[in-house]
């Protein structure tokens, strides 16, 4: 088996309702994340002979991914009011509601889950949200 590994980074906040603890309140992170797939079989036409795919692709993917989440506040839905929504809305702040709780490990699995609807055969992701602790899901 052959495996492939990119990562990109995106700059976000995002806040733990209910969380008894620092993380309730609104603090940001240096996400990063890791997603590697892999292939049984390498290619073997002319361009991209000897690959699994194409290193560029994967990167492009993962970075649009990323990019969709860089410098926003993530919520979960139903976590804040709708006067907060609207009053952060007007000022112009961009936000994004999740359907999950904006966990490290929840957002491994969405980032799995968004980069297999692309067609690639994920193996796993990984989710820093600082250097030193990180969130994997790979299905098993």
């Amino acid at each position: 088996m052959y495996y492939l590994r990119t990562e990109a980074s995106f700059d976000a906040v995002h806040f733990l309702k209910g969380y008894d603890g620092k993380c309730a309140n609104i603090h940001g992170h240096r996400w990063r994340i890791a997603a590697e797939i892999q292939g049984e079989k390498l290619q073997e036409d002319e361009e991209t002979k000897g690959m699994v795919i194409d290193f560029t692709d994967l990167k492009k993917d993962l970075k649009e991914l990323c990019n969709s989440f860089d410098h926003i506040l993530i919520y979960e839905e139903n976590t804040l009011m709708d006067k907060t929504v609207n009053a952060l809305s007007e000022e112009g702040f961009v936000l994004r509601e999740v359907e999950f709780r904006p966990t490290a490990e929840n957002l491994a699995k969405y980032f799995f889950d968004k980069i297999k609807e692309k067609g690639y055969d994920i193996h796993r992701v990984e989710v820093y949200e600082t250097p030193n602790n990180c969130a994997i899901y790979e299905e098993g």
